[in-house]
C-alpha cells in the first residue's frame, strides 16, 4: 500500500528515505513536546477509542464498564450502528481527518487508544495526528514489530502487539504443560500462573524455598474456586493448587523439573 505524499514527506527522515513534495501538498509538522501523562491526576481519565472492531470494541466497553468517560469512533456506520446500545458516546467518522478530530475535540482526552487493525495506513495517520493535535498518551495496536518501531518513531508512546503477544503465551503453554497463564512484566519476567509441582504437595512456602532456590515469589494460590492472596509462610501446598508467581519465565518452567 502505498502511502499519501504527506506521509511519505514526514517520514522521510524517520525511515531513511527522500521523497520530496511540491509546493502545493500539504505537510504535517513533527509531533510537538506534550506534558508528560500523570497517571495518579485526581480526576476521571477520559479516553479516545479509534477502531471498534473485536479488539478496540473489547477495550472500549470494558473502559465504560469500570467508570470511565470514553469516546469511540470508528469510520463503518453498521459497526457504529451496533455499539450505540453498548457504548455512551460513540461517532462515526474518519480519524484520518484533522479537521474532524478538532471538531471533536480530541485535545481535552488523556489517552488515545488506536485500534485500527488492517490499515496501517490509517493507524499510522492517526497516531501522528492525536500527537499533533495534543493528546497527552498514545497506545496504538500494531500487526508486526516493524510497525511498532514505526508507530513509537513518529509519536505512540505505547505499542501492542496482542496477536503477537497471543501467540507466545499460547506457545509457552504449549512447551510447558505446568503453566496455565502469564502475564510479560519485562522480556523474561512475568507474572505466573502454573500448576503446583508434586513435589510441593505437603510441604508448606517456608519449607519449599521457592524464593532461594528459584528466585520465584507467591503472590498467590487458587484452591478450587478460591484465591488465597500473599500466603503465609506457613500455608501448605496440595495437591491441585494453583501458583501464581512473579519471576523469571525460565525459572517457573524450571520448577516443574
Amino acid at each position: 500500500m502505498e502511502f499519501p505524499a504527506s506521509l511519505r514527506n514526514f517520514f522521510s527522515d524517520l525511515l531513511g528515505r527522500s521523497t520530496p513534495l511540491s509546493a502545493a501538498e500539504p505537510t504535517l509538522r513533527p509531533p510537538r513536546s506534550q506534558p508528560k501523562f500523570d497517571p495518579f491526576q485526581r480526576r476521571n481519565q477520559e479516553f479516545i477509542v479509534i477502531g471498534l472492531g473485536r479488539f478496540g470494541a473489547s477495550v472500549a466497553t470494558t473502559l465504560v464498564e469500570h467508570g470511565r468517560t470514553v469516546l469511540a469512533i470508528d469510520a463503518d456506520k453498521e459497526r457504529v450502528q451496533h455499539l450505540s446500545g453498548v457504548l455512551p458516546h460513540v461517532v462515526q467518522m474518519d480519524a484520518t481527518n484533522i479537521d474532524a478530530l478538532r471538531q471533536i475535540g480530541v485535545e481535552n482526552f488523556d489517552t488515545g487508544l488506536i485500534c485500527i487493525g488492517v490499515d496501517f495506513e490509517s493507524n499510522l495517520l492517526a497516531t501522528v495526528l492525536l500527537r499533533q493535535l495534543g493528546v497527552k498518551r498514545i497506545i496504538a495496536k500494531a500487526r508486526t514489530r516493524t510497525q511498532r518501531e514505526i508507530l513509537l518513531k513518529v509519536g505512540a508512546d505505547e505499542v501492542i502487539l496482542p496477536e503477537h503477544e497471543a501467540g507466545i503465551r499460547l506457545g509457552r503453554r504449549m512447551s510447558a504443560s505446568h503453566l496455565v497463564d502469564y502475564l510479560e512484566v519485562s522480556e523474561d519476567v512475568g507474572v505466573v500462573e502454573l500448576i503446583a509441582p508434586p513435589s510441593l504437595w505437603g510441604h508448606n512456602l517456608a519449607e519449599a524455598s521457592l524464593r532461594q532456590r528459584y528466585g520465584l515469589n507467591v503472590m498467590a494460590i487458587r484452591r478450587g474456586d478460591d484465591l488465597i492472596v500473599s500466603p503465609s509462610a506457613t500455608f501448605r501446598v496440595e495437591e491441585n493448587d494453583l501458583l501464581v508467581v512473579l519471576g523469571r519465565i525460565e525459572d517457573a518452567e524450571r520448577l516443574r523439573q
